[in-house]
């Protein structure tokens, strides 16, 4: 029989419990009613609570890397997330569309900006007859927060959350018609939102990487023992965590580069495949971490500890994992497939295809069964 201290034990961290995640530990008035009821002053005020758009100065012409539809309509719109960071977008609409549309939130790759790959897909699947959004996320491009050129597993997970909320209010959308496409790096984060966010009816991952599990093990982890990947990690936190220390004496945060340039004669293929596209005229853009500076260095240190596909077992909508025969990430999405469940899931091996051909090559990116696939999935 339970002793009566370990009742109220029980009840009090039940109401802990509900109070962290409902009104907070302290806000919780079941803990006040345990503890007796003590009135005190909150500092909150309203506005600590108001979602506030901050005022981007968004670029108004054309400055994609890839052409202009004149199938659809395009402008630039903003949104905030969870966090307070307001996102800058293009939104694509299908020309002379009529009534509540199905929509579809688009990002990546990891370090690129939405006037490249996403863009592409974004404009591909409006001229299919999806209204569409292509994001910057938080920290780069046009999109806002503090500092720049930085990413979170949590943040960036977030964002695309953020472009739901975003759509679901849109007159011309259907909210109970909305799905994701995450590119490369985002497309680990695509997953990990459907695994979070129960509105999203449908998500693609194309060609994508799983950026926590590559910067905690780097490449081709499979071909290495758990001690080597223990010894290479502590490694780099201790190279990382050197760097925050030396970051915070020189009062800025040093960037760890983009793309490799000049591009080593010994350099692997995908690299290669990098370079062609990030610092070519193909798909350089100015804003473009990838094509320019890249991220600061201590940005890998949130991805290290926290791994973002934890829970992708427990999607219950439809997910596309969409890669190339050839992509030296292939195996990113492949594992993160055999963690899926359900029916409703599909892996789709596009022949002939490296990782970047699924950037912005229209031969081997199978928009139309894309869409065949939101269609379906987003009725």
């Amino acid at each position: 029989m339970m002793k009566p201290v370990e009742k109220k034990q029980k009840k009090v961290l039940a109401a802990v419990l509900a109070g962290v995640m409902t009104l907070g530990f302290w806000g919780s008035a079941a803990y006040a009613a345990d503890k007796g009821a003590v009135k005190m002053q909150s500092a909150e005020v309203k506005t600590d609570r108001q979602i506030k758009v901050e005022h981007l100065k968004l670029t108004q012409e054309w400055d994609k890397v890839f052409p202009k539809s004149d199938k659809v309509d395009h402008r630039k719109v903003t949104f905030v997330n969870r966090y307070g960071i307001t996102l800058a977008a293009d939104m694509y609409v299908p020309k002379n569309a009529q009534g509540k549309l199905p929509a579809i939130a688009v990002s990546g790759p990891f370090g690129a900006v939405k006037e490249q790959s996403s863009g592409l897909y974004a404009q591909e699947m409006a001229e299919r007859g999806f209204l569409t959004i292509a994001f910057d996320p938080s920290f780069t491009g046009e999109s806002g927060g503090q500092p720049r050129f930085v990413a979170s597993p949590d943040i960036n997970t977030e964002d695309f959350s953020a472009a739901v909320d975003f759509l679901s209010v849109q007159d011309n959308v259907d909210a109970n018609r909305i799905g994701i496409i995450g590119i490369c790096g985002w497309g680990g984060m695509a997953l990990n939102a459907a695994a979070s966010d129960t509105r999203i009816k449908a998500t693609v991952a194309s060609t994508m990487y799983d950026m926590t599990r590559v910067t905690a093990n780097g490449y081709f982890d499979y071909e290495k023992d758990k001690a080597t990947l223990q010894k290479e990690r502590y490694a780099n936190r201790e190279a990382l965590n050197a760097q925050r220390t030396a970051d915070y004496k020189a009062g800025y945060y040093k960037n760890a580069g983009g793309v490799v340039d000049p591009l080593p004669a010994d350099a692997p293929q995908f690299v290669k495949d990098y370079y062609a596209y990030y610092k070519t005229e193909r798909g350089y853009h100015p804003r473009s971490l990838n094509s320019n500076g890249g991220w600061n260095m201590t940005m890998a240190l949130s991805f290290m500890n926290m791994p973002i596909l934890s829970y992708a077992d427990e999607i219950k909508n439809a997910v596309m994992v969409l890669h190339g025969e050839k992509a030296h990430s292939r195996y990113f999405g492949e594992d993160a497939f055999k963690k899926l469940k359900g029916d409703n899931k599909e892996l789709v091996i596009v022949p002939g295809a490296s990782h970047v051909d699924l950037y912005d090559n229209k031969a081997k990116i199978p928009f139309d069964k894309l869409a065949a696939f939101f269609d379906k999935n987003l009725k």
